[in-house]
């Protein structure tokens, strides 16, 4: 590009993986042996990066290339933008390939269409006054169509309706090089970003003629207001004193963001769009362009229509470029996923801290994307995807929330990095490790406490998943995975004893008795700090001990009655999809005796775990070995599995909390072959800090235990209080 130069280059990444599997037991006496082994194996996944250099660094940027990225295969390197002519002759020279130059508008939209469809808080509008400036968008499943407003030296006006069908309906010579140029003539300022820093500081009432100025107030017959500008510039003509730099600055990008607005505005209605993304060096996350094209669109299109920016827009280009080149192993036939660890956020956009940053380094903003294994969907029993917020509350927004989880997160982190060293007492250099993950986790919490924006909606569940991510990088694959280990391996030996106990009981006190234990099975959770100190502390704590820490009905959310006549007067359900939570006591003594009923009464059960470890709750391999054992004791489970009315799948997830927007196909796939016309979420991750107001097309039971006492007060209860939401759809 002009002024940055953009990279975008695929890596494969080695990393360690916690395994479990099955001991042979052929003949052995498996009392007192552990339930499975535990492995860590080498696993390669595939990685895609993308860094910025500044052009004045270009040199720096060619060897980084030529040390890291170029191999004796390599024979072209694809490039787009301005730069791949300016730079072609220093690049082939330097790095002694060809130039393969790719057409910026078609890099630009599949750039553009990669990370709408793969980040999913990419969109953002801008708000001035607001707590936080950025508003992120949740994507839309169907991108499409979309109108590309593209500020470079010029405007280029795009129309976008499928992966490769778009159009240029329009442009303007009125662009970024015009608020540069003439503001290089009025200020003799010859940076643009020095140009808008002067922008930023000016007031332009002192030049720009208003309605009120011609009308002596509101101009009333055509509902103008008495502050909007009448003519830009329009007072020099008869003020014979001179303007400062900063006002003519400020004048100058109002009118041509004014210009350019309405030109989008225009195209928009006559087009039939309503979403409008805005691009190019003119925007780059300064918050003087964003707040003039926003104010701009606003007020050509009565509010109908919203001017959206993109948090990695500076990237679109070499993202589309990479694409072009890898099209023989099309990226976009997987799913990807934003490795936080990895990728520096959305910087703060104030002027004096932008500048402080661009002089940083050559490189000043990373992405990584990481590959997933299976590729991701809706949940098809949402009931409208596009409105679907996985989130129950926005920390960027919510400002006292912000602060106690960032807190909270702070405080847990210590006892954190102790139990991944922990878990790893064969390494020598597990200590150091755990040490780094601490440091740069922090590090992350800090930048999250000064920008909260830098990732999208700051949430609990991003702040989990980055707490993830950070240990992944440091090789802390499970943590947990001992501890779980240990927890099935007692929860089995207790299986059979609470199954009989269930089966001495009348039907209505059994009914409430599985919901009582899979509550109590839910307290299991070493995610909150209430409980690991308490198991930490009690190695003792059990089932019995869970129970009788449960708040007495009625429950702070109860709807425990209303199941209940479902149960009694309503057909069995043909399928039932259970989230499933934690290891040990929750699944095996919790949700297995509930899915044991269901299928008794003849509802078939898909089961759903995570496809990755996240704290102690259960992996879909775990769930393999755990169902295969419970099959054994039980004729139930076993049948069901036999006859497949049992159905064990994974989610594609390795998060504690659960988006439906983003879930494995394969479980998308069986839950509409099922007919599936239950949904089962528990836990406070999955059903509380996500989902809690998820509307679905079928029935819905959400159940959990607050095991936070600052939530529990938020909701209006005490720790330990239930939460047992059973939800029908309205006809």
């Amino acid at each position: 590009g002009g002024s940055l130069t953009k990279l975008a280059y695929y890596s494969t990444v080695q990393h360690k993986v916690a395994r479990v599997r099955s001991f042979d037991h052929s003949g052995k006496d498996i009392e007192n042996e552990p339930l499975y082994e535990i492995s860590v194996q080498e696993e390669i996944t595939a990685r895609l990066h993308f860094i910025k250099f500044e052009n004045t660094y270009i040199e720096a940027c060619l060897d980084f290339i030529k040390d890291h990225l170029v191999n004796t295969e390599t024979k072209v390197i694809k490039a787009t933008g301005g730069g791949a002519y300016k730079f072609k002759d220093l690049i082939e020279k330097k790095l002694g390939l060809k130039v393969d130059k790719e057409d910026v508008m078609t890099c630009l939209i599949k750039g553009c269409n990669f990370v709408l469809r793969n980040i999913p808080h990419e969109v953002f509008a801008y708000q001035k006054d607001s707590d936080t400036e950025f508003r992120f968008q949740t994507n839309h499943p169907n991108i499409f169509p979309y109108l590309l407003v593209n500020i470079g030296s010029g405007v280029s006006i795009v129309k976008v309706e499928t992966e490769d069908k778009f159009e240029w309906i329009g442009g303007s010579s009125i662009g970024g090089g015009t608020f540069w140029g003439l503001g290089a003539l009025l200020t003799k300022t010859k940076k643009f970003d020095e140009l808008l820093q002067l922008a930023s500081k000016g007031q332009h009432t002192n030049v720009d003629m208003l309605v009120k100025d011609v009308y002596g107030g509101a101009y009333q017959t055509l509902g103008l207001s008495g502050n909007l500008i009448a003519s830009s510039f329009g007072k020099s003509t008869t003020a014979d004193k001179e303007f400062s730099k900063e006002d003519m600055a400020k004048s100058l990008l109002h009118m041509i963001s004014n210009d350019i607005g309405q030109l989008a505005c225009l195209y928009a209605k006559l087009h039939n769009l309503d979403k409008i993304y805005f691009g190019g060096f003119f925007i780059r996350g300064h918050p003087v362009t964003m707040r003039t094209i926003t104010y701009s669109i606003n007020f050509f299109s009565k509010g109908e229509v919203q001017a959206l920016f993109l948090r990695h827009e500076g990237y679109l280009g070499a993202i589309g470029a990479f694409l072009k080149g890898a099209e023989q192993d099309n990226p976009n036939q997987y799913s990807w996923g934003e490795n936080y660890a990895g990728s520096s956020g959305l910087m703060s956009t104030s002027p004096d801290v932008y500048l402080m940053q661009r002089t940083r380094s050559g490189t000043f903003d990373m992405l990584e994307m990481d590959r997933l294994e299976r590729p991701l969907v809706n949940l098809p029993l949402l009931k409208d995807p596009s409105t679907y917020i996985p989130d129950t509350v926005d920390l960027t927004d919510d400002a006292m929330a912000r602060k106690y989880w960032l807190t909270c997160f702070e405080e847990a982190l210590d006892g954190v990095a102790k139990r991944a060293a922990a878990s790893q007492p064969d390494s020598i250099d597990a200590v150091e490790r755990a040490e780094k993950f601490r440091q740069k986790y922090w590090n992350k919490l800090q930048t999250l406490r000064q920008q909260p924006f830098a990732y999208g909606t700051l949430t609990v569940r991003s702040l989990l998943d980055t707490r993830e991510h950070c240990l992944n990088e440091f090789n802390f694959p499970d943590p947990y995975s001992k501890v779980k280990q240990k927890e099935n391996g007692i929860a089995l030996k207790c299986f059979q004893s609470v199954i009989e106990s269930l089966d001495s009981l009348g039907w209505e006190e059994r009914q409430f008795a599985l919901v009582k234990g899979l509550l109590a099975g839910n307290v299991f959770d070493w995610g909150a700090k209430a409980v690991s100190d308490v198991l930490e502390s009690e190695p003792q704590f059990g089932f019995e001990e869970a129970k009788s820490k449960l708040q007495e009905r009625p429950w702070l959310e109860d709807s425990y009655s209303q199941w209940l006549e479902r149960l009694k007067e309503g057909p069995p359900h043909k399928c039932a999809l259970i989230f499933a939570d934690n290891s040990g006591i929750d699944i095996i003594l919790g949700v297995f005796p509930f899915v044991r009923e269901l299928l008794s009464r003849g509802t078939e059960v898909i089961l759903a775990c995570n496809s990755g470890p996240a704290l102690n709750d259960v992996t879909y391999s775990e769930s393999l070995i755990v169902t295969e054992r419970i099959a054994a004791m039980d004729p139930v489970i076993q049948s069901a599995l036999r006859e497949e009315k049992l159905l064990l799948v994974q989610t594609g997830s390795s998060s504690p909390c659960l988006d439906l927007s983003r879930l494995d196909k394969g479980l998308a796939v069986l839950v509409r072959e099922r007919k599936t016309d239950l949904v089962i979420i528990e836990g406070m991750g999955r059903a509380i800090h996500t989902n809690y107001y998820a509307a679905l097309k079928c029935e819905s039971l959400k159940l959990a235990v607050i095991k936070n006492s600052w939530l529990a007060d938020r909701l209006g209860g005490k720790i330990f209080s239930v939460i047992f939401k059973y939800e029908v759809p309205c006809k």
